[in-house]
């Protein structure tokens, strides 16, 4: 659901999708080729929140600021399932790994990476490249050409999924039995394990 708030009426390009159990609310900008989950909430209630081009925010994600703040998430940024960015900048091309938290006033650097379930502290600045873990969260090494083409691929799935929702997804009454023809969905992507093996 899209929510007017004080006057500010979200504003989202066509080319993304907000699914409808999602929640975006008030000084929020959405860019182009954005996938945004059942479950997120985006509350541009206190501040404003941009998302550039090709960002998704994955089910159950939050995203909002103490009052007066205002941040953006960066072309490409991908926020795993179930993460809080709470008042943060995130850069162009970063992962967010699922459940992870990030405070107010932390900035995560450009096609940095941050594992799943980190804590990243107020005021923390990541650099570029920064392979990042932890409660509280650490730099632990510099991500590598190879990590952030497979997570390059990653996005580019996220980003293509929004034109598949406007084609394909529709609310139905559910099947009754599994047809005898069905089919398993094709594999379009490789583990990270995978992928380094190539």
């Amino acid at each position: 659901m899209i929510y007017s708030f004080k006057g500010y009426t979200p504003v989202v390009h066509e080319s993304s999708f907000v699914h409808p159990l999602a929640a975006v609310t008030g000084n929020v900008i959405i860019g182009k080729n954005c996938y945004i989950g059942p479950g997120a909430a985006i509350r541009g209630d206190w501040g404003q929140i941009i998302l550039e081009d090709g960002v998704n925010v994955q089910e159950n994600c939050t995203i909002h600021m103490f009052p007066g703040k205002s941040i953006t998430l960066k072309e490409s940024a991908h926020v795993g399932h179930g993460a809080i960015i709470h008042g943060a900048n995130l850069g162009r091309n970063c992962l967010i790994g699922m459940n992870t938290v990030i405070m107010d006033d932390a900035e995560i650097g450009d096609e940095s990476i941050v594992g799943a379930m980190a804590f990243v502290k107020a005021e923390t600045k990541i650099p570029n490249r920064s392979l990042v873990v932890g409660n509280p969260a650490k730099v632990i090494k510099q991500v590598s050409d190879e990590m952030i083409a497979w997570k390059t691929k990653g996005t580019q799935l996220y980003q293509q999924l929004p034109a598949d929702c406007h084609e394909s997804l529709k609310p139905v009454e559910p099947l009754r039995e599994v047809p005898e023809n069905m089919k398993m969905q094709d594999g379009a992507y490789d583990t990270l394990r995978d992928f380094l093996k190539k």
